[in-house]
């Protein structure tokens, strides 16, 4: 029997018309865009299916992407995927909480409205982010180490990619110096801000008078946070790790090296692109993965699982 992970893309894997398919086709869809309009007070028709500019812009974003994961999600629990374990990207491990039965999805959805709108204006001017290639995590984080100014990891991806936030100038003196220490290439993100830097502490502080109002619910589902790369096992730890999770480094390829050593060898990635089934690949080669954004996605999933 394979061990099932259900994984979730952060922000960044958003495109007009995602979940457009499962939104027309199934009720139980149909049912969390109601709720995500509900507590947004917009359209996330208008937001995710039109053409427009607010779908890049996080406080937006982050709402969007949550939403159509969600929907995935519940079309998938009732054509009967289950999973034994969840983790998810940044703004994915959301969608992991809910799929691990710790967050309703009106709470995920609401506490995820805070979130983007939080890390927005948090975002101070002079904030980067760069993609660093073919470069050893101990290289990339001593070369931060030495560098003047706010400089750090912000997601550990997988093996040979890996992304430093901070302040600009930082951010542009590390990526010139892990170029001369041999990185292949530092590629600058179009982001709108140092996610995952200490530069964000202030929106984990706001997140966490959010997360206070909300019931967190007991662990259906083991579930591995970014912040630790392990197992969270005491509910109690949720709300803190949340807040601590828009300020710390994501430990993705950590997470998932984490799954593998305990038997996970089947990764379904819900929701938009293949990001996360593409860091699998350099992560876990032996490992499967699939992904879930269209209907024929999921029509080729049950064949698999069948």
């Amino acid at each position: 029997m394979s061990k099932v992970a259900f994984v979730f893309p952060g922000q960044g894997a958003q495109y007009t018309g995602m979940g457009k398919d499962f939104y027309e086709n199934f009720d139980r869809a149909k049912e969390v865009f109601a709720v995500a309009n509900e507590v947004s007070g917009m359209s996330m028709e208008e937001l995710i299916f039109q053409e427009n500019e607010n779908l890049h812009i996080t406080k937006y974003t982050q709402i969007a992407m949550l939403t159509v994961e969600i929907a995935i999600l519940k079309v998938l629990q009732e054509k009967g995927i289950h999973s034994e374990v969840n983790a998810g990207l940044s703004l994915g491990e959301y969608g992991a909480l809910v799929a691990s039965g710790v967050l309703s999805v009106h709470d995920a959805l609401e506490v995820v409205v805070k979130r983007g709108a939080y890390m927005q204006e948090a975002v101070p001017t002079g904030g980067a982010m760069t993609a660093v290639m073919g470069l050893s995590n101990d290289v990339i984080e001593k070369v931060c180490g030495e560098t003047e100014g706010i400089v750090s990891v912000a997601n550990y991806n997988c093996p040979g990619q890996t992304v430093i936030t901070g302040e600009e100038d930082a951010v542009n003196r590390a990526a010139e110096s892990l170029k001369e220490a041999g990185a292949k290439r530092c590629i600058p993100l179009k982001v709108s801000g140092p996610f995952h830097s200490k530069m964000l502490e202030e929106a984990g502080k706001k997140l966490a008078q959010e997360l206070e109002k909300v019931e967190i619910q007991e662990i259906d589902i083991p579930y591995i946070t970014n912040v630790t790369a392990d197992y969270v096992t005491d509910k109690n730890q949720v709300k803190s790790l949340l807040e601590r999770q828009i300020s710390s480094s994501v430990c993705w390829q950590q997470s998932v090296e984490r799954m593998v050593q305990d038997g996970v060898d089947t990764f379904i990635e819900i929701g938009p692109k293949k990001t996360l089934t593409g860091f699998l690949k350099k992560i876990a080669p032996e490992a499967k993965g699939y992904n879930v954004e269209t209907i024929a996605d999921l029509e080729k999933l049950l064949e698999v699982l069948a």
